[in-house]
């Protein structure tokens, strides 16, 4: 649906999008994550042709951005919604004006117009605000408003632009999961921009990381996320206090084998002692996965490395602090 080849943009001399490659599939939430600066909404906005670029090859519904004219352009935006961090209604008019703004703008007819507004509307929980005006609403409410007007002309990608990261965590979720539901109802693919880890996390199928125009990791929120490497790490701003002595041992436990009592087990079948350093259970999307890190004697090793492959989970051992 989207594919990226060798992708470089330019500012002036200065290269803010740097031979970037990736495929985005259709019906899926594809993450671009990086820090400020990263370029992230830079490589968003050369998706619907806001931004140009200087060479490579970015094609969505297999046309070639680049080469498409002003009408081309517009005509490929129709299936392209985009919804914005500061949500960019229109002040002086209703729920309603704003989210039929881009039927009126495509010559719907008054009739049609009602009712896909109405349905919009429903769809994000606002049938009691269609007269209301933005600045009577939360900022949940407006980028609810926001997301129906994306949604307007019945787009097949929807592209978000850090359209969480100016609300308070708990109407993050609710957006979110608004997302998550209009990509499983509707089969739209959605592609994320965001610096915030908890919103990859919660609805994001794969992911890019991307630092100073580059991507330094891509694949799936499982692989990213169950064996981070040092980038991902430095990223999540993530800081391993380990032990001087023995052998610091990490385990990756995989969505099938999270909340299995492998630990336990092996504490009984290798009749050996070991001390648990730090752990946790985490939740990416609907999956579950663990990690730990134990520290034991350096006899015994070998063993515990020979459990762990046997129970399916994975491993990595760090002998000394990094």
């Amino acid at each position: 649906m989207i594919r990226i080849k060798n992708l470089k943009k330019y500012y002036d001399k200065h290269l803010t999008i740097n031979d970037v490659s990736c495929e985005i599939k259709p019906g899926e939430i594809f993450a671009i994550v990086g820090h400020s600066g990263a370029g992230k909404s830079t490589l968003l906005r050369c998706i619907n042709g806001l931004e140009g670029y200087q060479d490579g090859s970015l094609k969505v519904f297999d046309k070639e951005i680049s080469q498409l004219n002003e009408q081309g352009l517009r005509e490929l935006r129709k299936d392209i919604g985009m919804i914005f961090q500061h949500f960019a209604l229109m002040s002086r008019k209703t729920v309603f004006e704003n989210v039929a703004m881009p039927l009126v703008m495509w010559g719907w007819n008054k009739n049609d117009i009602k009712d896909r507004v109405e349905e919009l509307l429903k769809l994000v929980g606002l049938e009691s605000k269609a007269n209301s005006y933005p600045s009577q609403l939360s900022g949940g409410q407006k980028q609810r408003v926001a997301i129906a007007r994306a949604l307007a002309l019945k787009p097949k990608i929807l592209l978000s632009d850090e359209a969480t990261s100016a609300l308070d965590p708990n109407t993050t979720k609710q957006i979110l999961s608004l997302l998550a539901k209009i990509n499983q109802t509707l089969g739209i693919t959605i592609v994320i921009v965001t610096h915030e880890m908890d919103v990859v996390k919660s609805i994001a199928n794969r992911a890019i990381l991307l630092e100073g125009g580059v991507i330094t990791n891509s694949g799936s929120i499982v692989e990213l996320f169950l064996n981070p490497n040092e980038n991902m790490k430095k990223f999540l701003g993530e800081e391993e206090i380990l032990p001087n002595d023995g052998v610091n041992i990490k385990i990756f436990f995989p969505p099938d084998v999270a909340m299995h009592s492998i630990i336990t087990h092996m504490a009984r079948e290798l009749n050996i002692d070991f001390n648990i350093v730090w752990g946790k259970l985490e939740k990416l999307g609907d999956k579950v996965l663990g990690s730990l890190v134990i520290n034991v004697e350096p006899k015994d090793e070998l063993k515990v490395e020979e459990f762990i492959k046997s129970k399916g989970a994975l491993y990595e051992i760090i002998k000394e602090i990094k």
